[in-house]
């Protein structure tokens, strides 16, 4: 009788490591694509910096990445709550984008615009979902009419999340206007908080101060009420 087992495991090397807007996980969107004006980079490593292992990969304007969710607890559960669906209903983890996964293994697609061979190799992305410092195990290209099904079912995700309004108090402003990428690292700020960081249980307003970490700042929040609606709005923004 054949023995159909899996090997007991596989040895993975990372290929190389992610630079990004993200120093911390709390504030990353929880897809890509979600936050275009978030810059990132892929630094391969030795030996696979070698310019060769990338020819070609320009005519690409889209890759998967595969990763570790090296930031995850290394533990796993069968059951999860995935904050869509509020983080109160279970799902099964392989019926999920959970971080918290058998073995933490994470895809993303990532949008490729530049392609610097100088020294080494630095692959320069756009709308990446990445902590800085995260492991990547492998890079394939995206091909489109291959990989894109529109008519595919999306379960209890069936569309991009709702975005929530988000305003600046003057003293944000002011902090911004100091800094050479301030209209970056306002596009930033504006397109992270739209998709409300926060714990999914707590959607109302509320008096607490939130703190999310982007590039070199803190950027300090708030939930307040606007109508019907919650707007997210910004009191401060300080050096981290």
């Amino acid at each position: 009788m054949t023995d159909t087992l899996a090997p007991a495991s596989f040895a993975m090397t990372p290929i190389g490591v992610i630079e990004s807007d993200y120093p911390d996980k709390f504030g990353i969107p929880r897809q890509p694509g979600l936050a275009p004006a978030a810059r990132a980079s892929l630094v391969l490593v030795p030996p696979f910096d070698d310019p060769l292992a990338v020819r070609g990969i320009e005519a690409f304007s889209h890759l998967w990445l595969t990763f570790v969710f090296h930031e995850s607890p290394s533990r796993w559960t069968p059951l999860v709550r995935p904050p869509r669906l509020g983080g109160n209903a279970r799902v099964g983890v392989f019926a999920s984008r959970s971080t918290h996964r058998p073995n933490r293994l994470g895809l993303s697609l990532v949008e490729l615009l530049e392609v610097d061979t100088r020294r080494g190799v630095r692959l320069r992305l756009r709308g990446a979902d990445l902590v800085s410092g995260t492991p990547v195990l492998d890079i394939k290209p995206y091909l489109p009419w291959a990989e894109s099904r529109p008519e595919a079912r999306a379960g209890f995700a069936p569309e991009a999340p709702p975005r929530r309004p988000v305003g600046f108090s003057a003293i944000a402003e002011a902090a911004l206007a100091g800094r050479e990428d301030g209209d970056s690292l306002r596009e930033l700020i504006g397109q992270v908080l739209a998709q409300d960081p926060r714990p999914a249980y707590r959607r109302g307003a509320e008096e607490r101060l939130y703190g999310v970490r982007l590039r070199d700042v803190d950027v300090r929040f708030r939930a307040q009420a606007e109508g019907t609606e919650t707007r997210l709005q910004v009191v401060e923004i300080v050096p981290a």
